[in-house]
């Protein structure tokens, strides 16, 4: 019997890692801190925004040089994430057996995305709203950036389902779809992506800076990456439950996002509910009010869709796509 070729040796370790990376993300969460590499690529934009990003006071309507600093900002600290990925994945296939190739890359893998902490966070939000408003609004906190004081419990209670059905996205789908392409690489640049997002793509003024020109690139940077793989959550949600959610572009296209809109809308009408940000969108307008059940719901069909996405990741780099760069 002929020797497997090096692509299907390297595929099989892949797949392997995934697996592995998802195991650990199940039975031990995140990695500490100090060892978390989303924690240093936050503390770099941290770094870096705190210093270049103008200050409120000094905003102006067409700041090109603002713009021009948090491209050049972004690059870099994207470069750097790519590179010591790029790295470890080569490091690791040239010197290592395949099965500690797939722990290393799975181990490695692992901190770049986060899916039980994700349910873990928004099923803590309904436990605390079984407590009172109050507690269910603080744990809210700790998921969203929007000001929880002045939300009724329904309205946090869709908000918390908002949260799961954007970051199963953000946080799970789209590092998955870029590690199957690029490997180790692609999901760091990712998940630098992402967060600089995060911390960096605002409009107007946030801590005292104003992120409208000087987070522009990093806004539309992650709208890009994060294009292809928020449709394919709408599919994995779909499979999830069994059947299409009619009408979702249609709903998407109610959000200013081009992407959270599609895993969002697709979460309202597959659950048969509204969701609403006031003043911004509602989601499924003739939907009926979200219940307790409703989270419980939200999160078991994010499990199917994590499930899905590892199976149908698993093929993928099986295939011979990925031939072109392993």
């Amino acid at each position: 019997m002929p020797a497997p070729d090096l692509f299907t040796v390297f595929a099989l370790a892949l797949v392997a890692a995934l697996w592995l990376a998802l195991a650990v993300d199940r039975w031990l969460g995140e990695p500490p801190a100090p060892l978390h590499p989303v924690v240093w690529m936050g503390r770099y934009l941290d770094w870096i925004g705190s210093r270049l990003a103008p200050r409120a006071a000094d905003a102006k309507s067409r700041d090109l040089p603002g713009f021009a600093m948090g491209a050049l900002g972004w690059c870099v600290g994207a470069m750097a994430a790519f590179a010591v990925a790029s790295a470890v994945q080569s490091l690791a296939m040239q010197w290592l057996p395949v099965w500690a190739m797939a722990v290393v890359l799975g181990l490695a893998f692992k901190p770049l995305f986060a899916w039980r902490m994700l349910r873990d966070e928004v099923l803590a939000v309904e436990a605390a709203l079984g407590e009172s408003l109050d507690a269910g609004r603080a744990r809210l906190a700790r998921l969203v950036s929007r000001d929880v004081s002045v939300l009724s419990e329904r309205e946090v209670r869709e908000s918390a389902i908002e949260s799961l059905a954007e970051n199963l996205n953000d946080s799970l789908v789209a590092p998955v779809f870029w590690f199957v392409l690029f490997g180790l690489p692609g999901a760091a640049l990712y998940r630098f992506a992402n967060t600089a997002d995060a911390m960096w793509g605002y409009r107007g003024e946030r801590g005292g800076r104003d992120w409208t020109w000087f987070g522009k690139w990093a806004a539309r940077a992650d709208d890009v990456l994060s294009w292809l793989p928020a449709r394919i959550t709408v599919l994995l949600l779909a499979l999830a439950a069994g059947r299409w959610p009619r009408g979702v572009a249609r709903e998407a296209r109610r959000t200013p996002s081009p992407n959270s809109g599609w895993p969002m809308g697709a979460m309202a009408l597959l659950l048969g509910v509204r969701l609403a940000k006031p003043g911004v969108y509602a989601l499924n307008g003739e939907g009926r009010a979200v219940t307790s059940a409703d989270t419980a719901r939200t999160a078991q069909l994010g499990e199917r869709a994590a499930f899905g996405l590892a199976v149908i990741a698993s093929l993928a780099m099986l295939s011979p796509l990925p031939a072109r760069w392993a």
